[in-house]
């Protein structure tokens, strides 16, 4: 067993659009969809209720990058390209950065702290920054999506908050994350980092391979109650890419176990045929209603359960046979943001100072766990 932030390594083990309706699962009943896909052949190794729908939460945050790489790839937009802070954008609820409206940072800079924090208040600035507003950004993300052939998922936002009529299956999510690596290679490195730094305040990854799992290069976590825990992870070895999508986990520890058991499997496991993600057929009884987990996940007795899941230091203790310490401190990247715009009133949240533009009167984030 490891326990993050304690230098322990496990070796060895083995791994045996329409609004739609909502249906509550009973804990014996938790779908808990899976699915693991080669990236270059689209070959499906695993899955399991593959085509149930689910709440996304911050796995929306991959089609927010999705529709802003592909505007950056056409040139309407570079990695300069201010991202301020609206009103709406600073009003979302955590996880956030507490940036107040006006403030600003480049495209690069809100794509660092949007995948690292998975903070929504970025996420929404830049759907405003690409699609000049949060509604026509939605529209551009549904439109991706029907192009992609994500055909049992719908979104409302840009950062995954729950909302009614937001939500996906394993099977799309797949097909989202494999386009994302095949596409826009050159943006694979903003799924990888290990942290950023703004100002004096560090932020590391919530993707618990990253650093933990060999070759893990990817891609995003997320969590709100009704969806439990999720993940997406993405894995290259020896010139093999494979990605992981987990959904419905009961922890954080709980979701990097099942995602690193996936990836090794998927990246040891000998393709013989089978079917890709375009010619898997739909299945399940229930795949037309979103499922819904949050009695079993924000209840008294998992918060419980989840506790007993760290050490006496409060980390997180994983269990997967193919995760390991960290074999060095996290590397952290500046995320800093723009001065003000010249004439602009002293309350943007931020204020100059030696090295320039620092964070001021940042109210403290609320425990997790929060709505990544």
């Amino acid at each position: 067993m490891v326990a993050v932030g304690i230098l322990r390594k496990v070796m060895g083990g083995a791994v045996a659009l329409a609004v739609a309706a909502t249906i509550a699962l009973p804990a014996d009943a938790l779908a808990n969809p899976k699915i693991v896909v080669d990236v270059a052949t689209g070959k499906v190794i695993y899955h399991e209720e593959a085509f149930q729908r689910w709440y996304p939460a911050s796995l929306t945050k991959l089609m927010t990058s999705y529709v802003t790489f592909k505007a950056l790839k056409s040139g309407r937009i570079t990695l300069d390209t201010p991202v301020v802070m609206s009103k709406q954008a600073a009003a979302q609820k955590p996880s956030k950065m507490y940036f107040k409206p006006g403030a600003r940072m480049t495209m690069d800079t809100a794509l660092k702290i949007m995948l690292v924090k998975s903070a929504n208040d970025i996420a929404m600035a830049i759907g405003e920054a690409v699609g000049g507003s949060d509604d026509n950004f939605v529209s551009m993300m549904n439109a991706e999506a029907a192009r992609l052939g994500m055909f049992s998922s719908h979104f409302v936002n840009a950062n995954g908050m729950p909302e009614q009529g937001q939500y996906t299956t394993a099977r799309d999510l797949a097909v989202l994350t494999v386009a994302l690596r095949r596409e826009f290679p050159e943006y694979a490195s903003y799924f990888s980092l290990e942290g950023f730094i703004n100002g004096t305040k560090k932020y590391t990854n919530y993707n618990l391979l990253i650093g933990r799992f060999d070759g893990a290069d990817g891609m995003k976590t997320g969590f709100i109650c009704s969806s439990g825990f999720n993940q997406i992870g993405s894995a290259t070895r020896g010139g093999r890419t494979v990605v992981a999508v987990v959904l419905g986990a009961d922890s954080l520890g709980g979701r990097a176990d099942q995602a690193a058991d996936l990836l090794q499997l998927g990246l040891t496991k000998t393709m013989m045929g089978g079917d890709t993600l375009s010619s898997l057929a739909p299945y399940g009884a229930t795949r037309d209603q979103v499922a819904d987990v949050r009695d079993e996940i924000c209840n008294p007795k998992a918060a419980q359960v989840r506790s007993e899941g760290r050490d006496e230091e409060g980390k997180m203790k994983l269990k997967s046979p193919y995760l390991h310490e960290m074999d060095h401190d996290p590397r952290f990247v500046v995320a800093d943001l723009l001065p003000p715009e010249p004439g602009a009133a002293n309350g943007d949240g931020i204020e100059q100072g030696d090295g320039g533009p620092k964070l001021k009167r940042i109210p403290i984030p609320k425990p997790r766990p929060s709505q990544e």
